[in-house]
């Protein structure tokens, strides 16, 4: 399919698109746009921009990603537009415009995980998100031959159990002090003009990104101007995050190079250091606590250039022995005998409290709410909650925290089936909600096709590492293409 067709062929049937071929197409151009940015070659990069920005191929794929794939799609802007028909969709593929104005997002205010606050998200229309689904296809491949190779957050290929593993090994040989740190207000303080001249793309498309960054939000029928930051909710936002934050890692890297340490190169001194980032969260490791100190300072001073600063509630320095949270997950050094570890030491990560403590609540919140509710409804709701923590958690030495959660869980669902049945014997409620699955006793059940997953049956596997020679090339260089 021709990538410079940009009517596309209207009579088209949406649902019999071959979209796999599609997205083969797209990808060759993006892998020739990274490949040029890789040499160096800006003029190559800029020229095969604007023909995906033209593409019917693009828009076709960026269409179908925020109407039918993206979470958020039945989420509506300010155009009160939740979801498209087939014909709808081929009509705003048409439609995509480079040139067309921004318009406001819709503030929606989401509870944070675990908390009471909330934070605001800004929901642009359907047009405004395709749009940006199509500048992120020109832009990512682009960004991705320059970023840095200890980022991790919203990018392809990467995982925050990437980060955590590149953690594990800037670790394993020594123990050393870290600096814990988030950014505070990442999405909402990036200064626009920094971010746009460090982006440094074709006059047209920052002209739509400027106006995408100053569209302003409808909260409740109220219009806010947006003078700062780029909106929660946006397609592209993330990218652009992660743009604004470019160069953190090489700052650091820098520093490490004037440190004075006897019979150490300078290769030497920036691999001893390591600022490891997934998203606005990130540490910064080294075996010394005045230099994890004085890192502190001059991340905070970088960060002002682009209108950020640290929060201090969450920024706080440690040393491995003592561990640290990241992720969601605890990080800690526990000295023991050389004939268990030529080091003196064992590094373990598993679950953090505060990632434990948060999940069991859930699953308690939703027992609570389901008193009155059969007990299929009850395995329909707790199953996906189960398995999305277990498989986030099974990376790591979580065995002894899954056989812990699965007692207190059996526990709460044994006061369940007591509590809808307060004249029944425990034995008469015990063998009437559990039952046995091949090997296993006490599966929480109603047959064999419909049952909830025990924790502790999960099995434990070490999670491999984005491959070095993909985190030096990118996934542009990797990903299957032919």
């Amino acid at each position: 399919m021709n990538m410079s067709k940009t009517q596309g062929n209207q009579t088209v049937e949406w649902n019999r698109v071959n979209w796999r071929k599609l997205e083969k197409v797209l990808f060759k151009l993006q892998k020739r746009i990274y490949r040029a940015s890789q040499r160096g070659d800006v003029r190559v990069v800029r020229k095969l921009q604007k023909t995906l920005m033209k593409s019917w191929t693009a828009k076709m794929i960026a269409v179908r990603r925020v109407t039918q794939e993206n979470k958020g799609k039945k989420t509506a802007g300010i155009d009160g537009k939740e979801a498209l028909t087939h014909r709808q969709r081929l009509a705003l593929v048409v439609n995509l415009k480079i040139h067309k104005k921004a318009k406001p997002t819709r503030r929606v205010w989401i509870p944070k995980p675990g908390k009471t606050e909330k934070r605001p998200l800004g929901i642009p229309t359907i047009y405004d998100r395709a749009l940006q689904a199509l500048a992120k296809q020109a832009l990512e491949p682009e960004w991705e031959a320059k970023f840095e190779p200890n980022s991790y957050g919203f990018r392809p290929g990467r995982s925050c159990h990437d980060a955590i593993e590149a953690i594990f090994k800037a670790i394993a040989q020594k123990q050393k002090w870290v600096l814990d740190a988030d950014i505070a207000k990442c999405f909402d303080k990036i200064n626009h003009e920094t971010l746009l001249t460090k982006l440094n793309t074709y006059p047209s498309l920052r002209r739509l990104i400027k106006s995408w960054l100053k569209a302003g939000v409808m909260d409740n029928g109220t219009f806010s101007p947006t003078k700062e930051g780029t909106p929660q909710g946006g397609v592209i936002s993330p990218l652009l995050a992660n743009i604004a934050l470019h160069g953190m890692e090489e700052h650091i890297k820098q520093y490490a190079e004037t440190l004075k340490i006897k019979g150490r190169a300078k290769t030497q001194k920036r691999k001893a250091m390591s600022l490891i980032r997934y998203a606005d969260d990130f540490v910064i490791i080294h075996e010394d606590q005045t230099t994890v100190e004085e890192c502190q300072k001059i991340i905070s001073t970088w960060l002002k250039d682009i209108g950020l600063e640290l929060k201090p509630s969450k920024t706080k320095i440690a040393h491995t022995t003592d561990g640290f949270d990241f992720l969601g997950f605890n990080i800690r050094q526990y000295n023991v005998g050389k004939n268990q570890s030529k080091q003196g030491f064992k590094t373990i990560i598993k679950p953090s409290k505060e990632s434990i403590q948060r999940h069991y609540r859930q699953l308690s919140d939703k027992i609570d709410r389901h008193r009155a509710a059969s007990q299929e409804a009850l395995i329909k709701c707790l199953k996906p909650i189960i398995l999305g923590w277990c498989n986030y958690n099974k990376t790591v030495c979580s065995k002894e925290t899954f056989e812990k959660i699965g007692y207190m869980l059996w526990n709460k669902l044994q006061r369940w089936g007591y509590r809808r049945h307060p004249n029944k014997s425990k034995n008469w409620v015990t063998k009437k909600y559990w039952g046995t699955l091949g090997k296993d006793r006490w599966m929480f059940m109603t047959s064999k096709d419909n049952y909830l997953p025990r924790h502790a049956k999960v099995e434990i596997i070490r999670h491999t590492k984005v491959k070095d020679i993909i985190r030096a090339s990118g996934v542009f260089d990797f990903c299957v293409s032919d």
